[in-house]
């Protein structure tokens, strides 16, 4: 659906994006995380054929960002990090006027507008003038702008930026939606509880170089080289404590309040084991995980914060 090789884009001596590698398949939900000036946007607006790369070459959905601009568009939804709103006009007519853009005409373009606005939960307001909107309205109207032709393929960029928590847990709701629907989505943050729960992939970007890209699991794996367990049983906390501290593939045990943290030796992954040492030796098991790494902690711990 989207796929970049070699692409850049120079501004004098400096590179906005350095030899960007990107592809994303039907249905694909990716996550491009970075800090501000990264290169993030450089990168949406040259897939939307918006900015012509130094060099390069991109494709979505088949085609060629140089010579299938027309076709991208028509496939395409953008949503730009910041859009202008016409503030005379009330939000169904801001609607219809773009869906009138898109070629949408007769009958069909109320309906669609008015299926919009439900999705995006603005139908209530659809009387209302644009610039009585509250800025987590406001993005949710720029949304369903972008939908109004039912595109393939979004391009969000930092679409819950600015947004209170509410805004921000509602945003995060519709983007599930839309990724149930089976659009693919390309979403650029530095907000990253954002995107830890409804992306399959992400891309770290740095000064224009994209030097982390996969499956969020494999991201993290690169983060933590351990593995470190929860575990908690009925009662005997200590002397379970002491059991697993003479485990061989076991490198520490810590008492968190009645929770031992288990950190296993460097390249132990399987420990199914354990939990079967621990219920033939008599314990009662209540719990037994792997402590999650979120992306945040990835981010900080993968990035230097040096933008281009």
């Amino acid at each position: 659906m989207i796929e970049t090789h070699e692409l850049t884009k120079m501004y004098g001596e400096m590179y906005a994006l350095d030899r960007l590698n990107l592809n994303l398949n039907q249905g694909d939900v990716y996550g491009f995380i970075g800090p501000n000036g990264a290169g993030k946007t450089t990168t949406m607006r040259i897939l939307a054929t918006l900015l012509n790369p130094t060099w390069g070459e991109a494709t979505v959905c088949g085609y060629s960002i140089y010579t299938g601009s027309k076709d991208i568009r028509r496939i395409i939804g953008y949503m730009p990090d910041f859009f202008g709103v016409y503030d005379d006009m009330k939000v169904i007519e801001y609607l219809e006027f773009f869906a009138s853009a898109y070629r949408i005409q007769g009958p069909a373009r109320r309906k669609i507008c008015e299926e919009v606005l439900e999705l995006v939960d603005l139908s209530y307001k659809r009387d209302a003038l644009v610039t009585s909107l509250s800025r987590g309205m406001t993005q949710r109207l720029g949304l369903a702008r972008t939908l109004l032709h039912d595109p393939q393929v979004l391009l969000l960029d930092e679409p819950a930026s600015g947004l209170d928590p509410r805004a921000r847990i509602e945003m995060r709701g519709l983007l599930k939606e839309l990724k149930n629907m089976g659009k693919t989505i390309l979403v650029s943050s530095h907000i990253l509880p954002e995107l830890a729960d409804i992306c399959n992939k992400i891309g770290i970007i740095e000064q224009g170089k994209l030097f982390v890209n996969g499956e969020v699991s494999e991201v993290m794996k690169q983060v933590r080289a351990e593995v470190v367990l929860n575990i908690a049983v009925v009662n005997r906390t200590t002397d379970a404590a002491n059991l697993l501290e003479h485990q061989p593939e076991v490198q520490s045990v810590q008492d968190n309040n009645g929770v031992l943290v288990v950190k296993l030796n460097l390249g132990v992954n399987q420990y199914s084991m354990l939990a079967n040492r621990l219920v033939q030796e008599g314990y009662e098991l209540t719990l037994f995980k792997e402590d999650e790494i979120n992306l945040e902690t990835a981010f900080m711990q993968l990035t230097k914060g040096i933008t281009s």
